[in-house]
């Protein structure tokens, strides 16, 4: 792992699959993480302009949406990987729900990320929401994607995506040890 003091936990997974449910489950478990989203990252860096706090801006994320899309281009015409260094900077661990392109989950494994795949069939993810887009590249582009560190099913009910993620917890203590 290139990051020995802090651990990435990366999730990949089409919509409604399960992953920020995943993610929540996991940050009831380990109390060292947070969850920080790519969008997250540019929430905190207009906070810390604007002096806003988090809660402000998502609660009137209208009103400040402009400023938002717009310091997004900005760190990404700085460099196009700008918001994903500015997660894999974060000093302590991290959960990232919302890797959708290749390009993305290299630049987190080169760190050292652990690499979750949530699936879910079509027919489960309907039931839980309006499926939109569903042949844009940021649902299809890691569709053959075969090498994650895990692979979690979500097809069922609550309780059995519970029981799913007790095993993936049981690998992420494998992997990382007791104290995390």
């Amino acid at each position: 792992m290139k990051n020995n003091d802090k651990i990435i936990l990366i999730f990949s997974g089409k919509q409604f699959s399960g992953k920020d449910t995943v993610a929540k489950i996991l940050l009831e478990r380990f109390k060292t993480f947070k969850r920080i989203g790519i969008a997250d990252a540019i929430k905190m860096r207009y906070s810390q302009k604007t002096g806003l706090s988090l809660q402000e801006i998502e609660k009137n994320k209208s009103i400040y949406r402009q400023d938002l899309i717009d310091l997004g281009d900005w760190g990404r015409a700085q460099s196009p990987d700008y918001w994903l260094n500015s997660i894999i900077a974060y000093n302590g661990n991290t959960i990232v729900t919302d890797i959708r392109v290749e390009h993305e989950l290299n630049l987190f494994k080169k760190h050292g990320a652990f690499a979750i795949r949530v699936e879910a069939t079509e027919e489960a993810r309907s039931q839980r929401g309006t499926l939109a887009s569903k042949n844009d590249n940021t649902e299809t582009a890691l569709d053959n994607i075969k090498d994650w560190d895990y692979v979690i099913q979500n097809n069922g009910t609550y309780e059995e995506l519970l029981q799913n993620t007790e095993n993936l917890i049981s690998a992420i203590i494998n992997k990382y040890g007791e104290n995390i």
